[in-house]
């Protein structure tokens, strides 16, 4: 009777564990660090299998797809201009957790082109004993110190993921919520679903691998002069020029909008 069960539990895993699992996170971050007044709240997705995870932005699935569909149709009808700005997000980034080697792999792009590398530092975590319960979930609380910021997370073992959004897990169970001591950056559960697979994430451009130290740098070279790498190898046309005008203009107000977009977001979730 005893093996009857324990067969039956193996058997429950593995179904658990051959689809794809959706938790849908709700972001609130400050990005602005001149105005932490300014809070912004998207949704991201953390698909899960039992060989990887992927974190990503539920508005760049939706973009992807409209503009998948434009390429699909030759590009006759254009892209819905307004629809694309409300699909805009802060979390242009994703995180690929590889489950056998135990590797958190990040993707973000600069200006044309897709920069990825393998995360360096391990996430320390210190499981305290205090416990609540969060939604229908029983968790706990568990503290780290990562990317310059302290973090408190609350986990549960209810369901069998060592996993959580961002680059965060590790943990005995899922992260329900994760939020810095600052309340600048939070993550919270909000929902989950199966899906039959992961979905495929467009990279337009180049993937280029560096240390996660030269990613920085290059992060650091795009605020100080952005129009650099968006015209690296003059293939990268941004806007377009519909309808003519001086390109030195349409340069000028290209590199005004991308130091903008660079000041909007100089909190980044990660400081250090």
């Amino acid at each position: 009777m005893k093996k009857i069960g324990i067969i039956a539990l193996t058997l429950f895993m593995h179904c658990v564990f051959a689809q794809t699992n959706r938790f849908v996170y709700q972001v609130t971050m400050k990005p602005d660090a001149s105005d932490k007044n300014d809070i912004k709240t998207e949704n991201a997705y953390l698909d899960i299998s039992a060989e990887k995870s992927i974190f990503y932005s539920e508005n760049r699935i939706k973009r992807d797809s409209i503009i998948q569909a434009t390429i699909q149709s030759g590009g006759a009808r254009g892209f819905n201009r307004d629809q694309m700005q409300n699909l805009r997000s802060i979390i242009n980034y994703s995180i690929e957790k590889d489950k056998k080697d135990q590797k958190i792999i990040f993707k973000d792009r600069i200006g044309r082109d897709v920069y990825t590398y393998e995360e360096d530092r391990p996430l320390n975590w210190k499981i305290m004993p205090e416990t609540t319960k969060i939604g229908e979930y029983k968790v706990q609380k568990a503290e780290t110190d990562f990317g310059g910021r302290k973090w408190t997370a609350w986990f549960t073992t209810d369901l069998p993921y060592q996993d959580g959004p961002y680059k965060f897990g590790g943990l005995p169970g899922l992260i329900v919520k994760v939020e810095d001591d600052k309340g600048e950056y939070s993550f919270d559960l909000m929902k989950n679903y199966k899906i039959a697979d992961f979905p495929t994430l467009n990279q337009f451009g180049n993937t280029i691998k560096v240390k996660r130290t030269d990613y920085i740098k290059q992060q650091k070279k795009f605020m100080e002069d952005p129009m650099a790498f968006m015209s690296q190898g003059g293939s990268m046309r941004i806007g377009g020029n519909r309808g003519g005008g001086n390109p030195a203009d349409m340069r000028k107000r290209m590199e005004e909008r991308v130091k903008d977009e660079a000041k909007k977001n100089s909190n980044p979730i990660e400081l250090q």
